[in-house]
């Protein structure tokens, strides 16, 4: 196992050809229009590192499952991750010219197309759980865990671009409760699914549960990070506009360095909460600290 840190956890790459072959063999099989297929690909296959679908096969592997029963949940998590980019860089939204080192979708290929290809994307998700889940009871669980993921993420979206926050709330709160939901509530049904298709009892779940929810607030905290630190050239996107549009922000309220021994916090909050998981776990753990040390 790599102790670099900074660079892809072990396997990753195998994963990313997993997920990638099973969407490619699904977008082949799919009765779609030719050009939304195309822009679905180029949103989906665009070279993205498929943290979701790594946290959900290693989730499955440290409770005890087989990662083949969890590649068709990892792609639909994909898939809703990709819509969930697609749409937020549209003119209404970010409005966002560069993705991944590229132009984005809806540079490349329309507003309209781009905003049909998120629809789609987020259809095809929960049409894959059901037709590859082992049983209807599983596919019924994975559906609703990733139906409570997206709708939170969506909320989360509402809360960072248009406001709506519960009454009394501090900044560092409503900062919280954005990024819990828009970022980390897919980030927890990932671990969750993992769970799920290894059929993780009680005790295994609540491990895996409050892994999510610390890194993937944690994993939002290093994102404002690098909005701050890295170049647009390096991380494949523009950087500095949530502060240009007066967003609240981890590094804007807690500066650098407090932002930094937040990252810190939420990672050993992560890394405790594999206790009871033991070795099986050490995947994740890696996955943690790379999350929680990476540049781009």
């Amino acid at each position: 196992m790599t102790n670099a840190l900074t660079t892809e956890p072990e396997n990753a790459v195998a994963v990313v050809q997993q997920v990638e072959s099973f969407l490619d063999v699904r977008l082949k099989r799919a009765e779609l229009p030719a050009n939304l297929v195309e822009a679905i690909r180029y949103a989906v296959l665009g070279g993205g590192k498929m943290l979701r679908p790594q946290l959900a096969i290693r989730s499955c592997e440290a409770a005890g499952g087989d990662a083949g029963d969890v590649i068709g949940p990892a792609a639909a998590l994909e898939l809703i991750h990709a819509f969930s980019l697609v749409h937020d860089d549209l003119p209404a939204m970010d409005d966002d010219d560069l993705r991944r080192g590229r132009p984005t979708l809806h540079i490349h290929a329309g507003e309209a197309m781009a905003i049909l290809a998120g629809d789609t994307m987020m259809s095809l998700a929960f049409q894959i759980i059901l037709e590859e889940a082992a049983d209807a009871d599983r596919g019924r669980r994975l559906c609703s865990e990733l139906a409570t993921g997206t709708t939170a993420m969506i909320g989360g979206q509402v809360y960072d671009t248009l406001g709506g926050f519960p009454d009394g709330l501090s900044e560092i709160e409503q900062l919280k409760l954005i990024h819990r939901n828009k970022t980390g509530a897919l980030i927890r049904a990932a671990c969750r699914m993992g769970g799920i298709c290894a059929g993780a009892n009680d005790e295994v779940m609540g491990a895996l549960t409050q892994y999510g929810e610390a890194s993937g607030l944690m994993f939002q905290v290093v994102d404002d990070l690098l909005d701050v630190t890295q170049s647009a050239e390096h991380i494949g996107k523009a950087t500095g506009k949530d502060a240009e549009a007066g967003k609240l922000t981890f590094p804007g309220l807690l500066g650098i360095d407090g932002s930094r021994e937040e990252v810190e916090r939420c990672q050993k909050r992560a890394i405790d909460a594999l206790r009871p998981l033991g070795p099986a776990a050490d995947p994740l753990r890696e996955l943690c600290r790379y999350m929680a040390r990476r540049t781009k």
